[in-house]
C-alpha cells in the first residue's frame, strides 16, 4: 500500500507496470526524426525507465535525466545510463545548452497551462530540434474520473470533483501546437490486459502510484483505506473482472512530435 504521508513518488508501485508504460515510450521514440546537434533530455526522467531505449537510439549523445523527485532521481542513477541529471520542475527548468530532442514521457499532463509551456520549451530547441511528448488523455474515463466522484463523495470537505483536464483534444490542440513548428500527432489506445491482485482491484493497482497521487497525499492511513475500498468497489463495476481476477484496461494516450 502507498503510504499517504509521503509526497514523493513510489518508485516500487511505479515499477509494477513498468512494460506498459514503456511501450507509448517506445512508439513516440520510433517517430523521431534526424536530430541537429546537442544533447538528448529526458524531461521527467523518473526512474529512468527509457534511458536504455535512449541510450541505445543515440549512443554518442550527451544525455541528460531531469525531474523534481529526489526519490525517483536516485533511482534513475542507478542506471549509470544519464551524463547527467538535474532536480528540477520541468515546468520552471531551462537546459544549459539548446538540446537537439527534448523527450517527455508521460510527464507534462501534470502541468498547467500547456500553450505557455511547450511554446518555451520548443524555444529552448536547437534550430531543427525535436520536442516529443507523450501524455495519457484518460481523466474522463472511469478509471480516472472514479477517482475524484469517490474521494468527494467520501470527503467533501477537501474534494469538490474533477479537475480541468490539461491534456486538450487534437482538434483544440492542434491550432496553437502547429504554430510553434512542424507538428505531427496522434492518438493511441492501448487495450492493456492487467493481472490479478490480492489486495486490489487491478485497476486501481495501476493508478495508484500514479493518476491517485494528487487524492493521496490529502488522506491519512485510515481514510487511504476508506478510498481505496469504495474505488474498489466502483472499478469492479466499470471493469469487471475476468476469470483469471485480471481486468481488461483501454488506456488513451496522445502522441506529439514538433521540431523547431
Amino acid at each position: 500500500m502507498i503510504d499517504p504521508t509521503s509526497k514523493d513518488w513510489d518508485p516500487g508501485s511505479y515499477h509494477r507496470f513498468r512494460g506498459l508504460r514503456l511501450q507509448p515510450a517506445l512508439d513516440l521514440l520510433a517517430r523521431v526524426g534526424p536530430l541537429p546537434d546537442g544533447p538528448v533530455v529526458d524531461l521527467g526522467c523518473g526512474t529512468g525507465a527509457v534511458a536504455e531505449v535512449l541510450r541505445a537510439r543515440f549512443p554518442e549523445r550527451r544525455l541528460v535525466g531531469v525531474d523534481h523527485s529526489e526519490v525517483m532521481l536516485e533511482e534513475a542513477e542507478k542506471t549509470g545510463l544519464y551524463d547527467a541529471l538535474v532536480r528540477a520542475d520541468v515546468a520552471e527548468w531551462s537546459p544549459a545548452s539548446a538540446p537537439a530532442l527534448l523527450f517527455s514521457n508521460a510527464v507534462l499532463h501534470w502541468l498547467p497551462e500547456h500553450p505557455v509551456l511547450f511554446s518555451r520549451l520548443v524555444e529552448t530547441l536547437a534550430p531543427g530540434g525535436v520536442l516529443a511528448v507523450q501524455m495519457p488523455r484518460q481523466l474522463h474515463r472511469p478509471s480516472h474520473h472514479l477517482i475524484y466522484q469517490t474521494a468527494a463523495e467520501l470527503f467533501p470537505d477537501r474534494f469538490s470533483g474533477q479537475p480541468a483536464a490539461q491534456v486538450a483534444p487534437p482538434a483544440e490542440a492542434w491550432p496553437w501546437l502547429s504554430a510553434l513548428g512542424e507538428l505531427e500527432m496522434w492518438e493511441t489506445e492501448f487495450i492493456q490486459p492487467l493481472p490479478a491482485h490480492a489486495e486490489a482491484h487491478p485497476v486501481r493497482s495501476f493508478t495508484q502510484s500514479t493518476a491517485c497521487r494528487p487524492v493521496l497525499a490529502k488522506l491519512d492511513t485510515a481514510e487511504t483505506e476508506r478510498f481505496f475500498a469504495a474505488y474498489d468497489a466502483a472499478l469492479s463495476e466499470a471493469y469487471p473482472l475476468q476469470p483469471d481476477g485480471g481486468a481488461v484496461f483501454p488506456f488513451l494516450r496522445q502522441f506529439i512530435i514538433l521540431r523547431r
